[in-house]
């Protein structure tokens, strides 16, 4: 493994770790951010299972928007994502950005999911 990986790989742990322990049962928000598309999921860790998942690749994505690596198309899925949540009346969550920087599109999914009803 390269030392950017290592270093990429434990800043992930690191904030994932926080994460967990500062989600005192609630839902966690991941996100994943390609250099084409991004990706979005609510996980339960007590049960290790995905609630949710919204990502740039979905169809209806996919035609209005013109990629999906810009912060349109994550405003888009964090849009998506709250609707979802709410479906499934999750409405609580714990923002977990995987090691991203809160900036660009990782902060646009962010207010985009605040704005469609997610508290965080």
């Amino acid at each position: 493994m390269s030392r950017l990986t290592d270093r990429t790989a434990r800043r992930t742990a690191t904030v994932r770790r926080k994460i967990k322990l500062a989600a005192r049962g609630r839902t966690r928000l991941s996100v994943f951010r390609s250099s084409k598309h991004i990706y979005a999921q609510l996980i339960d860790d007590t049960k290790g299972t995905t609630l949710v998942a919204a990502s740039s690749i979905e169809k209806s994505l996919r035609e209005g928007a013109k990629t999906g690596a810009n912060i349109a198309a994550a405003k888009a899925v964090g849009k998506l994502i709250a609707e979802r949540a709410k479906e499934k009346g999750i409405k609580d969550v714990v923002f977990d950005r995987g090691g991203y920087l809160y900036h660009g599109r990782i902060k646009a999914l962010a207010d985009a999911a605040r704005e469609g009803g997610l508290n965080f």
